[in-house]
């Protein structure tokens, strides 16, 4: 099966989900710089999600060019991570709206949570296809990254209801971890 079909669908979502998360964003109420100050909290939300949307559109681009050939259960398993990315918009004006609330912080870190789950299995499934890809194999490893990832979203989601400051300091420390392309797979492609 063809993997343009699939890139090209799954970059037309994705910039979907980039126009509803700029669609969110308010005007201010007044006419001046203080009446922008009201807004910081949701304008940072948005730069952090379009930071995270930004790097799951990189990855999966990389991905995708380093793979020789898709599935059905590719297929399906792009379209659950779409799934979860589609829920950023959501989660990013919740956040937004309540920046200091613990549930908030809580959804949103879920979210990206079940985002790199389901990115991991994405890997899993073309990793799967018989006979193809085993150059995206070699590249990958033991992908060390992805799972830290993981565990740091786990914690942060626990910590929103401790200490919602530090959680969002690790979803931010997440995002500057895969701020560089994964170099694994841009050197197999």
């Amino acid at each position: 099966m063809s993997k343009g079909r699939l890139e090209a669908f799954s970059d037309g979502v994705i910039a979907v989900i980039i126009t509803i998360m700029v669609l969110e964003l308010k005007t201010p109420e007044g006419h001046d710089w203080e009446a922008l100050r009201s807004l910081l909290s949701t304008f940072l939300a948005y730069v952090l999600s379009f930071v995270f949307i930004g790097i799951y559109w990189n990855n999966h681009h990389h991905l995708l060019h380093a793979t020789d050939r898709v599935s059905g259960g590719v297929l399906w398993a792009n379209l659950h991570l779409l799934f979860w990315l589609s829920l950023v918009p959501f989660t990013t004006a919740w956040v937004g709206e309540h920046p200091e609330a613990a549930a908030p912080s809580a959804a949103y870190g879920i979210v990206l949570l079940m985002c790199g789950v389901a990115y991991t299995i994405l890997l899993r499934r073309i990793l799967a296809v018989p006979g193809a890809n085993e150059r995206l194999a070699a590249a990958v490893g033991s992908d060390r990254k992805g799972l830290l990832s993981l565990l740091l979203y786990s914690v942060a989601i626990i910590l929103a209801f401790v200490n919602q400051w530090l959680s969002d300091a690790i979803y931010v420390t997440v995002a500057l971890m895969w701020l560089v392309p994964d170099r694994r797979i841009e050197r197999s492609a």
